[in-house]
């Protein structure tokens, strides 16, 4: 059993990066995965990195359970190597001159033999890597690298772990193989996971929490579903996914229906329009706000359909008139921007662009419900 089963994180920090940037950010994360999302810039690894004693705050406290890892107020400042703290970096930093097997023993040498081997072989099964154990990191896949990085920082038995973006460089596939792995290893463990990754598909694969950092401060946190289903920002709603934001102002509010009706302030989000504004106008969900607030309406670029006829019987609210600007193929996914008055991001599958012929100057329909928007500040 883990000595640190069930203890929480707990930090308070503050560090002048640079004259233009201080990260500021109070938070706890209780035994489980809790993920630390944001752009690049925004602080994660920072606050990573002071979390493991690699960078030190300018004032603050950290703390891990009963144990104080850091506090300014007291001059306690607990050395990398004494905080018990488990990290894997984006660059894996694997010894190539070592096998994996030296990787993972590297920080068990207190132990006796016997252990360092049983320990090894045991974290080795778990991660699926037993089989690889006598070959050095050059001669094994990425997949198998990525593996016998976690195992190295698990098997010390860590009371937290901190993860930087540790699965980036993998496919899909892989990437969720390893996922699989990480939850059912915290199952049994259940210590604080601190894990950075701008993967979407991560954070409701294995987030507990969220929290979310704007230009070194804490913006957002809760469950993904809370946190990247509703953002409360548009900064927030553009990195939770949601390539859409349009201006808009409340013209008629509709409480029995849960709706109001919008009139979208034309052009797309570089103010280049197509028509009137007063022929553009979507039913959303009900917001507070009188009629004549400016509003910003998010939604996925997923979330709207494509139809090239006029879609009739529909119980969608939301059926607007364009025409295809450019299709951009990337990886699965068809990218279409379509002039509807304002600039919409489409998401298409290829056997979708295809089964409807769709070519850049096509007229098309677009279909969104309306609880597909998002109110956004």
């Amino acid at each position: 059993m883990t000595a640190a089963n069930g203890a929480v994180l707990s930090a308070t920090v503050r560090r002048r990066v640079s004259p233009e940037f201080t990260l500021d950010v109070s938070f706890q994360a209780p035994a489980g995965f809790t993920i630390v999302f944001g752009e690049s810039g925004s602080g994660k690894s920072t606050l990573l990195r002071m979390v493991a004693g690699l960078a030190t705050p300018d004032a603050g406290l950290v703390t891990v359970g009963a144990r104080t890892l850091f506090n300014s107020v007291a001059g306690t400042n607990a050395p990398p190597a004494d905080r018990r703290i488990g990290y894997v970096f984006q660059g894996l930093a694997l010894f190539p001159h070592l096998s994996i097997a030296g990787n993972l023993e590297y920080g068990l040498a207190h132990l006796a033999p016997a252990e360092r081997v049983a320990r090894t072989r045991a974290i080795a099964e778990s991660f699926r890597i037993a089989h690889v154990l006598a070959r050095r990191p050059d001669a094994i896949s990425g997949g198998e690298r990525q593996r016998a990085a976690l195992a190295r920082s698990l098997v010390t038995d860590p009371a937290v772990l901190l993860l930087d973006e540790p699965l980036t460089a993998l496919d899909h596939a892989s990437a969720s193989r390893i996922i699989d792995d990480l939850r059912v290893w915290n199952t049994s463990h259940r210590i604080p996971i601190l894990y950075v990754t701008h993967a979407h598909r991560e954070v409701f694969a294995l987030g507990e929490r969220v929290i979310v950092l704007e230009r070194g401060r804490l913006v957002a946190s809760g469950t993904p579903y809370e946190v990247l289903e509703y953002p409360s920002s548009e900064p927030l709603a553009q990195i939770a996914g949601f390539e859409n934001v349009f201006s808009a102002v409340i013209v008629e509010r509709r409480p029995d229906a849960g709706t109001m009706l919008c009139r979208l302030a034309s052009g797309d989000s570089d103010g280049h329009g197509a028509r009137p504004a007063d022929d553009i106008h979507i039913e959303a969900p009900l917001a507070r706000g009188e009629v004549g607030t400016h509003v910003r309406l998010a939604i996925r670029a997923g979330d709207v359909l494509v139809a090239n006829d006029q879609p009739r019987g529909l119980s969608a609210r939301n059926i607007l008139t364009g025409r295809i600007a450019s299709l951009t193929r990337e990886g699965p996914t068809v990218h279409a921007a379509v002039d509807a008055g304002v600039r919409f991001s489409v998401d298409l599958t290829p056997g979708a662009r295809d089964a409807l012929r769709l070519a850049p100057g096509d007229p098309v329909w677009l279909i969104v419900k309306t609880h597909s928007f998002r109110i956004v500040s």
